[in-house]
């Protein structure tokens, strides 16, 4: 079974709300460690659960033990942010022809504007 269907588990057994709120709390710590249990319990150790919100974490760490999910590692965040790798020529040689494209429009739309007031404000109504 899963972790998480540990969780869902035990909320239906024990729906009062010093088990809601301590599985909660357990769910939100499983998000910053990554779905490790033996982690997220060492950190919800700060912290002060509901009264009667141990007897629920216990039996949680009980059962994710049977089942083998108590300490799960999956490797290295995903999501880190790799190195950046240098550039290409070819990669560098795009970049600098876009932005002399955009520079070149905002100015061809600037003596547009320009050019428009210009004859606006010289035009004699007569």
């Amino acid at each position: 079974m899963t972790l998480y269907g540990i969780i869902a588990d035990l909320r239906r057994e024990q729906p009062t709300p010093a088990a809601m709120q301590t599985l909660d709390m357990v769910v939100a710590e499983l998000g910053r460690t990554r779905d490790n249990l033996k982690e997220a319990v060492a950190a919800l150790g700060d912290k002060q659960l509901p009264p009667g919100g141990k007897p629920v974490l216990d039996e949680l760490v009980t059962k994710a033990r049977e089942d083998g999910v108590y300490d799960l590692d999956y490797g290295p965040d995903p999501y880190d942010k790799p190195t950046p790798e240098a550039l290409d020529e070819g990669t560098a040689g795009i970049g600098l022809l876009m932005a002399l494209s955009s520079v070149a429009a905002v100015a061809l739309a600037i003596a547009a504007v320009v050019i428009g007031l210009n004859a606006i404000f010289h035009t004699s109504s007569g």
